[in-house]
């Protein structure tokens, strides 16, 4: 049966009304742009996004664990299919830069482990942070608990006594704060991610975002 009046939609490629509903077009060809109703396509191709992280936001969709990272996007944004989610998290109390996507195929290739993507946060700590742990974090041998295997060889750098810069090419579960508690006792007061592979934050203020091409990561 024909669409109710409430449901119907005026559809159009290029200048030209699309009458044939059975009738393919891509709306990724730039010299043909789909519109549905006199307004083109928000983002056909998928959305990819640089976001600065607040603490206190969670990178969930489940409502009940509190602030989402989510709720800072748009509302169209939000009930995008497929939904709109973080490669790889941030922990509640941590800030800095995540990538936000719909595109799966993304997610899959970043959050590979075969996909070595250097990461790097900035630590404040509870105690002064001992230079051994330069030669430790760098030798891939430090091993958390609960892990089958050691964590794998990172970059420490200690520009001040209580304040450390790490790199890492993996990302398991808190393991900031794992590796400092692990190896020196130490505990981890603010962590900030600063780097993801090639992006850098810029002047992006907490809860900003701008749009990114793959080729920046």
């Amino acid at each position: 049966p024909p669409p109710s009046a409430g449901n119907s939609v005026n559809v159009s490629v290029g200048l030209q009304p699309l009458r044939d509903p059975s009738a393919k077009v891509n709306p990724l060809d730039p010299a043909r742009p789909v519109f549905v109703d006199g307004e083109a396509l928000d983002h056909p191709g998928g959305l990819l996004l640089m976001l600065h992280k607040p603490t206190g936001f969670v990178c969930s969709h489940d409502e009940r664990e509190g602030p989402r990272v989510y709720d800072l996007l748009p509302p169209r944004w939000r009930v995008r299919n497929p939904q709109v989610t973080s490669i790889g998290r941030l922990d509640k109390d941590t800030s800095g830069l995540l990538i936000l996507t719909d595109r799966t195929e993304l997610v899959h290739t970043y959050t590979s482990p075969r996909h070595k993507v250097p990461k790097l946060y900035r630590a404040t700590l509870d105690r002064d942070v001992p230079a051994s742990l330069v030669d430790l974090f760098a030798a891939g041998t430090l091993q958390l608990d609960g892990e089958k295997a050691p964590c794998a060889p990172a970059t420490l750098r200690l520009p001040a006594p209580r304040v450390a810069e790490l790199v890492l090419v993996e990302g398991k579960y808190h393991q900031v704060r794992r590796m400092f508690a692990a190896a020196a006792g130490a505990t981890v007061l603010t962590l900030h991610r600063e780097c993801f592979g090639k992006l850098t934050l810029g002047d992006l203020k907490p809860g900003e975002y701008r749009e990114i091409n793959e080729s920046e990561i």
